[in-house]
């Protein structure tokens, strides 16, 4: 059996006792960092009272799963197995679901354990009210994808909520500025941990706000969606947004129910 447990995101006393007996059961246990997580046992040993030794520990990441997953014996599930990331959910941002997907595929038995996560807990500080929401872990760093995702971020009718570290988080402050200055964010840092601080006011104000600040810790970034009043929104209106063809083509073929291929060559010839 395969089971997933999630490891607290900062501060220690967020594991759960479901997850220490899995950890302590454990015979083979898969992590993102075997030293992260050494360590992390090493800590819950002192603390819990409780032995963690004589584990099998395997390393599995995002730059090796796919050789591992070649190579793997469907037979090992019949040891009590464990999937760790380094903090918080397994899947959520981080290594475990192709492996969950490898046991659906081979009718292994899994269950995955409810744990610290700071998708959900920011969403949880925001005070935003809005019922739906996607995520969209880290943007790309840098060029036209980046671009083109917070774009359609901004456009979006749900709430956005990513991560960030704290070397970009300035840059993407005023990208989102410049976009929409009075859009409503809230911004969290190290959730859980003893430097935990958030702040929620306009784009523009936080950017002023941290422009000439040394910024540190990692973060999560929730963007308040955009809303239409009055009129419902009409080709026209999509038309004339200043998006990159392959987002406007996107939302023109959902509103129209034409090709989005066929949208896209209509534009590059506009252009």
């Amino acid at each position: 059996m395969l089971t997933l447990v999630p490891t607290p995101i900062g501060n220690l006393e967020d594991i759960s006792l479901r997850a220490l007996k899995a950890l302590e059961e454990s015979e083979l246990i898969f992590c993102e960092d075997t030293r992260v997580t050494k360590k992390l046992l090493s800590l819950f040993a002192q603390k819990h009272n409780l032995n963690f030794e004589n584990k099998e520990y395997k390393s599995y990441h995002s730059h090796n799963e796919n050789q591992i997953l070649k190579n793997l014996d469907p037979d090992i599930f019949e040891k009590n197995v464990v999937y760790v990331s380094d903090a918080g959910m397994p899947c959520v941002s981080d290594p475990g679901a192709t492996l969950v997907d490898f046991c659906i595929k081979n009718d292994i038995k899994y269950d995955v354990i409810p744990g610290a996560n700071a998708v959900l807990t920011a969403y949880a500080m925001s005070g935003f009210t809005y019922n739906t929401f996607t995520f969209h872990g880290f943007l790309p760093h840098k060029g036209a994808d980046r671009t083109n995702k917070l774009k359609t971020i901004m456009q979006s009718e749900k709430l956005g909520i990513l991560y960030e570290s704290p070397h970009r988080l300035l840059k993407l402050l005023e990208e989102v500025t410049k976009i929409d200055e009075n859009r409503t964010i809230f911004i969290v840092k190290e959730i859980t941990k003893l430097h935990q601080k958030y702040f929620k006011n306009s784009a523009k104000n936080i950017f002023e706000e941290f422009k000439d600040t040394n910024i540190k810790g990692e973060w999560v970034v929730i963007i308040e969606p955009v809303t239409y009043e009055g009129e419902a929104i009409d080709v026209t209106d999509i038309e004339a947004l200043d998006l990159a063809p392959k987002v406007k083509a996107k939302l023109l073929s959902k509103l129209t129910g034409r090709k989005t291929k066929d949208i896209y060559q209509e534009l590059l010839q506009k252009a």
